[in-house]
């Protein structure tokens, strides 16, 4: 393919929805563009790729949506080459409110599953693996189960 028509096509890809420089690299590479990096630098250069602005709507979206936690979402953008100031700062922007209520209802949710299991020590354990696995704290975990604790 020609180094226009590849740009070309990540322009219409990024104009719309959010992707990362490293999302965008990978594809082109994919595509066999010699200089990759220089299609990324042009796609940055003109707008179309802001990893700030990408960060800000992951972390959004996966909090609020899909229920991450802040330690699922960062390293979710640590793989995706993300660096770490950008990385805070878009954690910095989520909503402590609603993560914790929706923590608060799937932690009660999972509780409701394991009600048949007699052994609080397994139930926790269980309920800890799961938040845990979502990218929530075991701080944060334990504060939400010592609170809704009915053994």
């Amino acid at each position: 393919m020609e180094r226009e028509v590849v740009l070309n096509r990540m322009r219409r890809l990024c104009s719309r929805s959010e992707h990362c420089s490293s999302d965008i690299l990978r594809k082109v590479v994919a595509l066999g563009i010699p200089e990759p990096e220089s299609v990324v630098e042009q796609l940055v250069s003109e707008g179309y790729i802001d990893d700030a602005r990408y960060a800000r709507a992951f972390a959004r979206d996966k909090s609020s949506l899909q229920g991450w936690g802040k330690v699922k979402i960062r390293v979710d953008l640590q793989r995706k080459n993300i660096d770490e100031p950008t990385i805070t700062a878009a954690l910095s922007e989520i909503d402590l409110e609603a993560a914790e209520q929706k923590l608060r209802k799937l932690a009660l949710a999972k509780l409701r599953q394991l009600r048949s299991e007699s052994d609080p020590r397994v139930r926790k354990a269980k309920l800890l693996r799961y938040l845990m696995g979502r990218g929530y704290t075991y701080d944060e975990i334990v504060e939400i189960y010592d609170d809704n604790r009915t053994d």
